[in-house]
């Protein structure tokens, strides 16, 4: 794996995260209802839940790979596809972040749990994990060693963004609640999805 497709990865994977959705919801319903101390544990739940959903997808991507080269290339394709229509969808998706402040007393476990379970069980992130992985994967090269790396600075990342995301809520609560400011986030992320998409097509047929 060469420096540059990391930097690509972690660019994109950073670009994803910050996209509101069920996690990021349940991270500032928490923030806002009870301040910043639930930065750290939404964090460690969020990571956990990253890493179940990541574990599952990978085991059929690996097994993708093994039985099929030809099939692997066409993930690859309709991965990018995805990528556009997640960008298409989030440009039009407006500023709405309908996070309600969580006042009910949750102790710093049972918060780690929520978290890891809604981020482990929602459905689109085991769809996001295989199509957006092989976008960076070589098939020339070992396979583990790369998912290894890009699974770390996955998690780490995501770890990064959920801290981040609660305690930007809870000192920043205004901000995180205007719509006009959400907007601008959804519109600049779906615009760089649509890029990648774009330009990930762009490469494979340059390099086809």
């Amino acid at each position: 794996m060469n420096l540059e497709n990391w930097l690509a990865f972690a660019a994109a994977s950073a670009i994803l995260l910050v996209i509101p959705g069920p996690t990021i919801l349940l991270v500032v319903s928490y923030a806002l209802g009870q301040g910043w101390r639930t930065a750290l544990p939404m964090a460690v739940g969020v990571a956990l839940g990253d890493f179940t959903a990541m574990t599952v997808s990978l085991l059929g991507l690996g097994a993708l790979l093994a039985a099929s080269a030809t099939v692997f290339t066409a993930l690859k394709w309709a991965g990018a596809a995805y990528l556009v229509w997640l960008g298409v969808k989030l440009w039009r998706a407006g500023g709405a972040l309908d996070a309600k402040p969580r006042t009910d007393a949750a102790s710093s476990m049972k918060m780690l749990s929520h978290a890891w379970l809604v981020t482990a069980l929602n459905p689109k992130g085991i769809t996001f994990f295989v199509a957006f992985l092989p976008q960076f994967i070589d098939p020339r090269t070992a396979l583990f060693p790369q998912i290894g790396i890009f699974a770390s600075t996955f998690l780490v990342l995501a770890f990064a963004n959920a801290f981040t995301y609660a305690l930007i809520a809870s000192r920043a609560r205004k901000a995180v609640r205007n719509p006009r400011a959400m907007g601008i986030v959804n519109k600049i992320g779906g615009g760089l999805l649509i890029g990648a998409g774009i330009a990930t097509v762009t490469l494979r047929a340059a390099q086809s």
